[in-house]
């Protein structure tokens, strides 16, 4: 099901990680590498948000006209297991509805660089989103990142917090990317649209 709101309402595209450079190409961090590109793509600097721990960009994306989005792109600063409190700040200052929310995540389930849109349901043990749930509900889109299973008997918390592979670099902004045109997608053509383009 979609969810329709007032088409006046902006979106918040809150991008999942970690704050600081060691972090900065973990796989975990999936989320801040697609927001950093449609901040790039509307011409946007991240700032500090107010109150909110978390830096934003505001901006505009779709083309001229009623498919013409406002959103705010965010990076909460809070470490990924916290994230739900910055975006939660972030909700109620811009005044977004809870449909009119993403998160785009990392997700260990799905293969490397597969792509899953849907709106609701369970956290999957993620961190994000269970902060996220517990301070909103679970009624927020996701745009879920595959990243894959660990290798052997490699600890979940190691796989997510070690940068991609030499191989998967190679693909990487490609699949990043596709990420980012399909969270443009689900903003301005709703998710339906999105899940046919972009399921696979």
């Amino acid at each position: 099901m979609d969810v329709t709101t007032d088409p006046s309402a902006p979106w918040l595209i809150a991008g999942l990680g970690n704050p600081g450079p060691e972090y900065a190409r973990n796989r975990h961090n999936v989320g801040f590498m697609v927001v950093d590109l449609l901040a790039e793509r509307i011409g946007g600097k991240f700032k500090r948000a107010g109150k909110a721990q978390a830096q934003v960009v505001e901006g505009r994306i779709g083309p001229p006209g009623p498919l013409n989005r406002r959103v705010v792109l965010a990076k909460p600063m809070s470490y990924m297991n916290l994230s739900g409190g910055p975006v939660n700040a972030l909700r109620d200052f811009y005044k977004v509805p809870v449909g009119n929310i993403v998160a785009v995540h990392d997700e260990l389930d799905i293969d490397f660089g597969t792509l899953r849109l849907k709106l609701g349901g369970g956290d999957n043990g993620h961190n994000g989103l269970k902060s996220m749930t517990k301070a909103m509900g679970s009624e927020y889109h996701r745009v879920r990142f595959g990243i894959g299973r660990p290798p052997g008997r490699m600890p979940v918390a190691d796989f997510v917090l070690k940068d991609f592979s030499a191989a998967e670099r190679k693909e990487l902004d490609y699949f990043v990317d596709r990420a980012a045109d399909a969270v443009e997608c689900l903003v301005i053509e709703g998710l339906e649209r999105a899940q046919s383009t972009y399921n696979s």
